[in-house]
């Protein structure tokens, strides 16, 4: 098979998700065979949420300190060699989570609740596989998505096979009411010829 042919069949929306369920599947059952255990170092520390709510920061829970491109937040690297910069940004907020952190208590609770630069650097040093499973997950929703979109939302009157399939459907009911009515009237007719004899 020609590689272009291949590369084809694999961009095909209906053939994405059954591969990657597969790929996912793999992953799994090697996940179950080889033994595996949590590595301490892919944990990153915080104090105590209720530590942070007691002293009142407005991050609370999810304040790992720090001062953008000044001092580090505590994120623990899995390798630190190639992390020099770690924390620089763990307290960026974007300006609209800034907001809603200074004008309400329940920061912590709201869907803002973790700052960006917290999120990027978890993920990028501390989460080597984490981050492309969930891009992997994300590409495929939006694969899924679009596809919905394109085969259920978008000139579906003029989609050939759509028409020719409803014409289908549409006879093989018609037909299907046609045989009810002939087996209710025949019924009804022998019902009637019982009555009269």
């Amino acid at each position: 098979m020609r590689i272009g042919a291949l590369w084809n069949k694999l961009a095909n929306p209906k053939n994405v998700p059954r591969i990657f369920a597969f790929s996912l599947g793999i992953i799994l059952l090697i996940g179950f065979i080889v033994p595996m255990s949590l590595n301490p170092d892919q944990i990153y520390p915080r104090p105590e949420p209720q530590e942070q709510i007691d002293v009142g920061l407005v991050v609370a829970p999810y304040d790992r300190g720090g001062e953008i491109l000044k001092t580090p937040g505590i994120v623990m690297a899995q390798f630190p060699q190639n992390a020099e910069e770690i924390g620089m940004i763990t307290s960026y907020m974007s300006p609209v989570a800034l907001w809603v952190s200074q004008i309400s208590p329940y920061f912590g609770t709201s869907i803002y609740s973790s700052p960006g630069g917290l999120i990027d650097e978890i993920l990028y040093y501390t989460r080597g596989f984490d981050t492309i499973l969930e891009s992997s997950i994300l590409m495929m929703s939006f694969i899924i998505a679009s596809w919905l979109s394109m085969n259920y939302t978008m000139n579906r009157k003029n989609d050939e096979n759509e028409i020719r399939d409803n014409v289908k459907k549409a006879i093989g009911d018609s037909v299907k009411v046609a045989n009810e009515v002939k087996i209710n009237d025949a019924k009804s007719r022998a019902r009637q010829l019982r009555r009269d004899n």
